[in-house]
């Protein structure tokens, strides 16, 4: 016979506490949802204002605001940015924490401190570079830019806990290294890759200073440059903004929602030193 669960002050208080901060994190969220089916020019809304079959925003964002190439824009820069990221990332870190070279734990070392120069400070430079190639208004500078050393620091802790053994046996037994870096190092290495593959799409999706500044071209914008210009001159149709903002949120939420278990293990994994 099993034996009734008994709740202690302690522990209810605590479920109290869970379920308050929960609310207060998704409140704002199911408000923007609300809000997206109704025509308010303010942000107080009423019952009567809500219309759960009225589409009409939903189907200007997608329409007539130009949102829908911008969508397309925003998929396949993050899209390239979390392949390449992941690429390079995972190549540089073996190269650092397998690989013997002189230097190497200062090379490491300048690389990470990289880390610590605010994005804004490179802009400008960053910008006349791309103007002095032609790179402005193309997938190349909305993707080069997400590429940074925090995903070499990343996959470098977890990589640390793959045996060297088992990459010298490999060797010995004639097996090339773009063998043992494809077949042995990357499965072993999979959690942590998940892990750079969300931080990465996050990052790129929700970029909204360097397109508006890369960006002249209106076919090149991203979503989020997108979801700007749905603000009008005189007018401002908030539940239209936040129809675009629930389209805009839905994409990482879902991502995350399916890659939660792995994104979780290769956070914990990869901050523990093997």
């Amino acid at each position: 016979m099993k034996k009734k669960k008994s709740w202690s002050v302690s522990g209810v208080i605590g479920l109290f506490f869970i379920l308050l901060f929960t609310t207060i994190c998704v409140a704002p969220f199911v408000y923007m949802l609300i809000m997206s089916f109704t025509k308010s020019t303010t942000l107080m809304i009423t019952w009567k204002d809500i219309n759960f079959t009225d589409f009409s925003n939903y189907q200007y964002v997608f329409g007539k605001s130009g949102f829908s190439r911008a969508l397309l824009n925003s998929m396949i820069v993050v899209i390239c940015s979390c392949f390449f990221n992941c690429v390079m990332a995972s190549m540089a870190a073996y190269g650092f924490e397998k690989k013997n070279f002189p230097g190497k734990e200062f090379l490491f070392k300048i690389y990470m401190l990289t880390l610590m120069i605010p994005g804004q400070v490179t802009m400008i430079p960053v910008f006349i570079i791309m103007k002095k190639l032609g790179m402005l208004n193309t997938y190349f500078a909305l993707i080069v830019i997400i590429l940074n050393a925090f995903g070499v620091f990343l996959i470098r802790q977890f990589m640390s806990s793959v045996p060297d053994e088992l990459l010298e046996a490999a060797k010995v037994d004639g097996c090339p290294e773009y063998r043992v870096f494809l077949n042995i190092v990357l499965p072993l290495i999979k959690p942590v890759l998940v892990s750079l593959v969300v931080f990465t799409f996050v990052t790129s999706w929700n970029d909204f200073l360097w397109p508006l500044v890369s960006t002249t071209d209106s076919s090149m914008y991203t979503l989020t440059v997108s979801l700007s210009l749905l603000k009008t001159q005189y007018q401002t149709n908030y539940g239209l903004i936040l129809a675009g903002a629930t389209v805009s949120f839905m994409f990482p939420f879902l991502l995350y929602a399916f890659l939660q278990k792995e994104f979780v293990e290769g956070i914990a994994l990869g901050g523990v030193k093997g």
